[in-house]
């Protein structure tokens, strides 16, 4: 009984401990938006008493966020563990989730958590951050025992008063983004799939039906509100932390917690686009129509272009491609290739940009095995005929897996869409004009059987192998993975190159010196050890 009372003690005096210093904090913080950091100072004592009260990484956050830490047996976890896009990241059973409802609170847990990572040693306080959870792969926005952080509850979108700005909290989906901004005669450059997180997809580089007019997501952010490993918000910008700024285009989750992005906002009505089926028999005219569409030299900006060919047991070989002019005129000269062809089927409309994106959302639906994997190469016909003919020898490598779809989706990455980078003030990723005009191509399986995870896992690593090998031996291999697509046996952030690689590297070390978002966060992709590809 004694015992008792002395936990009870314990726990009761690190409450009080803890209310008393947040309450300093909160007195001590600046104004949002300003480019001074939002500066907690941490009473140790205060967060040492909860770790003394209990050494558990989830009792600790419980005490300092309480009501906004959810374990197994309850509803919040259960409807956050669901709401991921694959079955795999579902599977993943954290020990709590933290589901805070304002920058504060995510400044809370990563002052906790960083905390506990020192006391408990080697171990630490392993945690996740989820956005959208729309990676595929195991442990890539979850933890297993760990704590997941699901940023859903940071979901305010407000569009500044001369409508040229939107801020929009890090838990949303673009469908939540594109509802509000339609409904208002705009847009901003964001994801394709309505059910696609905000948060994960920007901070991946993020390609968007608007990249040829405005550059990759990331280019369009103007602002990033972040948590540092420290618990200190700042504000990244051109004029405030622009290094870090910099580095958060396409540095993923490696420099700490984005609560808010702050992204260019412009006029946008309706346009024309959808789905149109064709026989896989024209598959390599339409290789040769992509390499003549993709061209800087004559691209139309307007136009925006996913090329898809699928393979199911049932229907074999088909094509399902999807075109967006992001005018309302249908038809337009540039697609008059690919639309003179022969059609399966045809979606093709004049709608809205919540509309497309809810079409391809249904195209991909959650609740499957999935497995994303991505390579890069220049704009050549026989290198997208070649990339075919070996996925068509992996299909048949792996018949006998369970409800198995396998697509290929090539689009274009010309030099229109990355001389905006530079122009924007510059990102992470690597990608140069002298790169020329590139393919982007993903690879998406998806599977129903557990038990086939490692036959679906092994056929996509040897595919992408036998993809680079040849590649280079046609002189068309670029090292560049879009990180949002990369599998998690691939390592986007070393294709790089070594002089982003370094300054990623440096910058990591400058905001996270304790490399508490290296060490602790085990998911997504890393910094690398041992620096970029040489190629």
């Amino acid at each position: 009984m004694g015992s008792l009372r002395f936990r009870v003690a314990a726990f009761q005096a690190a409450a009080c401990a803890i209310i008393t210093f947040w309450s300093r904090v909160s007195a001590s913080t600046v104004a949002k938006g300003t480019s001074a950091a939002t500066k907690a100072t941490p009473n140790a004592a205060a967060v040492n008493a909860a770790w003394k009260a209990n050494s558990s990484c989830c009792q600790a956050l419980a005490l300092s966020l309480p009501g906004k830490i959810s374990t197994p047996s309850g509803e919040p976890y259960k409807s956050s563990i669901a709401s991921y896009w694959s079955l795999q990241e579902q599977g993943v059973s954290p020990a709590c989730v933290v589901i805070p409802e304002s920058n504060s609170d995510v400044s809370i847990a990563v002052i906790v958590l960083a905390e506990g990572s020192k006391i408990l040693n080697n171990e630490g306080c392993k945690f996740a951050i989820r956005g959208g959870g729309h990676t595929p792969w195991a442990g890539s926005a979850n933890i297993q025992g760990g704590i997941t952080i699901d940023l859903s509850g940071l979901n305010e979108i407000i569009v500044s008063s001369n409508q040229t700005q939107v801020s929009i909290g890090a838990g949303n989906r673009w469908e939540s983004v594109y509802l509000k901004l339609d409904a208002l005669g705009l847009s901003t450059s964001g994801g394709r799939v309505s059910s696609v997180g905000v948060g994960g997809l920007t901070l991946g580089g993020g390609i968007s039906f608007f990249s040829p007019r405005y550059g990759l997501v990331c280019d369009n952010v103007i602002n990033f509100e972040i948590v540092l490993a420290s618990g200190d918000t700042v504000n990244a910008n051109s004029t405030s932390y622009p290094d870090l700024f910099q580095a958060l285009k396409g540095g993923s989750n490696n420099f700490g917690i984005v609560t808010n992005f702050k992204m260019r906002a412009f006029t946008q009505g309706k346009f024309w686009g959808g789905f149109i089926g064709h026989n896989i028999s024209t598959r390599f005219q339409q290789f040769q129509y992509f390499e003549t569409f993709a061209r800087s030299s004559t691209y139309d900006p307007y136009a925006a272009l996913i090329n898809s060919y699928s393979h199911t047991a049932s229907e074999g070989w088909y094509i399902a491609s999807d075109f967006e002019y992001t005018k309302p005129e249908a038809y337009p000269a540039v697609f008059k290739n690919f639309t003179d062809l022969p059609q399966t089927f045809s979606t093709m409309r004049i709608s809205n940009l919540t509309d497309f994106t809810t079409e391809i959302e249904e195209y991909n639906p959650a609740g499957s095995r999935e497995l994303f994997a991505t390579a890069t190469f220049a704009n050549n016909a026989t290198m997208q005929e070649k990339f075919f003919d070996l996925a068509n020898q992996t299909v048949q490598s792996i018949t006998n897996v369970t409800k198995m779809t396998l697509s290929m989706s090539f689009q274009p990455l010309p030099q229109v869409i990355i001389g905006h980078g530079a122009f924007n003030g510059g990102n992470s990723l690597g990608l140069d004009l002298s790169d020329g005009d590139l393919v982007n191509v993903l690879l998406t399986i998806q599977w129903a059987d557990e038990a086939d995870d490692a036959a679906v896992n092994n056929a996509a690593q040897n595919l992408f192998s036998r993809a680079e090998t040849a590649s280079k031996t046609m002189g068309t291999h670029n090292p560049y993975l879009y990180l949002n697509y990369a599998a998690d046996f691939q390592n986007p952030i070393a294709g790089y190159g070594n002089e982003s690689y370094s300054t990623l590297k440096a910058v990591s070390q400058k905001y996270d010196p304790g490399q508490l978002f290296q060490k602790q966060v085990p998911g997504g992709f890393k910094l690398p050890e041992s620096g970029a590809y040489q190629d």
